[in-house]
Order: structure tokens, then sequence, then C-alpha cells
């Protein structure tokens, strides 16, 4: 009877890949600038060998380390939620996901405005926050859903819940995701709800995505194939459209998901509790905000503790990202790095797992030692571990 608690940090890449410059991302470090422009302390992180992986100012490599370290390099193609997720699934992307700097094109937007009986406001690239400002007063006046797109392969809609209530959003983007197949593919479809008064917009919790599904053979799926429980927390159900889910709770911030996982423990005695912790990105990365960012890594920090106080004997915790967002930078969009690899078990060796080449190597290891098959990709590394 085994368990593995992986978490996701959404977005806190170590530094950028060799591949950066052709993603606009040379320069970019998530952990390494926040850790430097904040003089954060992460005295959890510490103990666990975060200072191991990477040269971190203030946070010195630890002589023994509570767990196992390393980093590991994307080889999927993108830098964003779906292709990091489904890579450390053992899913990679042969080809990049479809991406609309200029907006979407008449083939999408069209049969799209005739399906939901609407016109619509944008089409358009954009921060979230910045379109609700700008187009929110004009979307209650009209009652036209606002669209809008991002560095990442995505198809947002936002609209306020008082205009468009929240099961029609919700249904205007199940209409989407079905237009967007095929060469227009993108990785989510996402409601963006938002509430307020001109000036005083805000996005409510109530986001929903909707993914494109997983090609078969990802880690969800073989571990529930072999009849081990898989519990997402937050966003990973919707990541992986629901496959090999067998069930889901909530994870609307950081403290609501690190609440999710302690009942998930409580509640699960064999298999993969799968959490991803979204502020990191979605409301630090994406809005430039290094103080926000740097206390939220505090505030996981301190919870650390707890969630291994609850740890039993046989249970694996793994911390990661699945890719970076680095605030300090001009862009608030995604960056191409390489993500943190964190592995505690008892009797697991600490040792430097080195630069694993392919996020999979986290999945293939988690397979093996939760008794499932293998993966399409990625190598175990519990011979190194045990």
């Amino acid at each position: 009877m085994k368990r593995v608690v992986l978490i996701v940090l959404d977005s806190v890449g170590v530094g950028e890949l060799p591949d950066a410059a052709k993603y606009g991302d040379v320069g970019s470090n998530t952990l390494g600038h926040i850790v430097e422009k904040t003089k954060i302390s992460l005295p959890n992180l510490a103990s666990w060998g975060l200072g191991n992986i990477i040269s971190l100012v203030g946070i010195p490599p630890a002589e023994e380390p509570l767990a196992a370290w390393g980093k590991m390099a994307s080889s999927s193609f993108g830098k964003d939620t779906t292709s990091g997720h489904w890579e450390i699934a053992g899913l990679l992307l042969d080809h990049p996901l479809p991406t609309y700097p200029y907006g979407f094109p008449d083939e999408v937007i069209k049969p799209f405005c005739a399906a939901i009986g609407r016109d619509i406001l944008g089409n358009i690239v954009g921060s979230g926050t910045q379109i609700i400002d700008d187009l929110g007063a004009l979307h209650m006046q009209t009652g036209k859903p606002i669209v809008y797109t991002s560095a990442d392969s995505v198809f947002q809609v936002a609209a306020h819940e008082k205009i468009i209530p929240l099961e029609e959003l919700y249904h205007i983007c199940e209409t989407a995701r079905k237009i967007l197949t095929g060469k227009h593919g993108v990785g989510r479809v996402i409601a963006r709800p938002f509430a307020g008064e001109p000036g005083h917009f805000y996005r409510t919790a109530n986001r929903h995505d909707y993914s494109i599904t997983p090609s078969p053979g990802g880690l969800t799926q073989v571990l529930t194939e072999a009849d081990v429980e898989v519990i997402s927390v937050g966003k990973i159900v919707d990541i992986f459209a629901g496959v090999g889910i067998s069930r889901s709770l909530i994870g609307h911030c950081n403290a609501e998901s690190i609440a999710s996982i302690y009942e998930a423990i409580d509640a699960c005695s064999n298999g993969l509790i799968f959490a991803n912790l979204i502020d990191f990105d979605m409301l630090y990365g994406h809005r430039n905000d290094v103080s926000g960012y740097g206390q939220a890594l505090e505030y996981f920090d301190s919870q650390l503790p707890a969630i291994m106080d609850k740890l039993g004997p046989d249970d694996m915790l793994v911390i990661t990202a699945d890719h970076g967002n680095d605030p300090t930078t001009a862009s608030s969009d995604h960056s191409r790095e390489y993500v943190p690899l964190l592995i505690y078990e008892k009797i697991f060796k600490k040792v430097n797992l080195g630069i694993r080449p392919t996020f999979a190597d986290l999945g293939a290891t988690i397979a093996a030692y939760l008794g499932a098959k293998e993966l399409p990709a990625g190598k175990s590394m519990l011979n190194e571990l045990i």
C-alpha cells in the first residue's frame, strides 16, 4: 500500500533551457530572480535541498538534504500548462499546440458566434485582468462575451457573472471546445468569469478549463487501469480532461489546494495525489508581481512540515513545476525553463539526480513505484533512489 503526493508549483522554473532563445526567454530564471529580488526565507525547502539544485541568494546548499534533488528539462514543444503536465505524465508533444498572436481567424470565430448566438468582443492577445478593465463595461452594455488569448495555446472567454450566468458561460466554452479541433486544437479553452463594476472588476474563483483529450497511456490512465486511485487537486482534472482521474478535490488557490492535499492524504490509502498550486502562475507570474510571488513561496514553505507529518512510511512526496513564469522580466507570459525536482521517501537515498532530459522521467518513476506499467516516455529513477 503506497502513496505518492505529487505537488506541481505552477510556473516555479529554475533557469532557462538551452532552447530558450527560440521562445524569447533568454535570461529567465523564475526562482533564482525572485529569491534575489525579495530575499525571502525558505528554510524547509532549503533543508530538502532546494539550494542544491541551483545557486540561490541566501539559500545555501544543504550539507545533508532531506530529499533527492535535481532538475528536469522539457523535451516537448511549448512552455504551457498542458504540455508541462502531460510530459510529467509521460506524454510528449511532438508538435507545438497552436497559438494565435494575431487573434483567431474567421474560420474559428464565425462558427463560434453562430453556435452561441452572440457576437464577441476582443479576439486579441491580452492580459486577463487588463482585458476586463478595457472591455468589461462594453461587455456589460452589449452582452457580448470577451474572447482573448495569450502566448499560450488558449481560447479564453471572459464574461460578467451578472450578464452571462456561469452555466451559460460554461456552455459557451464547451461549444468552443467542440469547434477547436484539428489544426485549431488549442491546449485549453478557459472560462474566465468576473464580477464588480467598471473600474473595479475582479475575476472570480469560478474559472473552468476545458483541455484537449490526452493521448492514451499517460500516468493517470495506467494507474487507474492498475486499480490505483488517482486523486486530482486543483486544475489537474481539467488538464487531463478527466482521463484517469478517480475523483477530484477543489483548489482555486494555494491555500485551498493545500487543504485538499491534507484531505486526500487522510482519505487515500493507496494511490497518487496529483496537485497543482495555481497562485504562483495565475496571481503573480502573469502579473509580474515579484513580491507576491515571493510571499506565496514562503507560504508554501511554511506548510511543508505539516504535509510531511501526514506521510506514512511508504509514502513518496514530490515537488516540481511545469514551466517558468519569471515576474522580473518584461514579459508576463510563461518562460521556457528547467523545473525543480525534489523527491522524498523515508528509505530513498538523498542523492543528486542530475539534469533529467525530460519531465517524463518523473512519471516513469511514479508508475514504477506504484506498480503500474511503463509509460510512453521517460526512464524511472527508482534504481538511483533505492
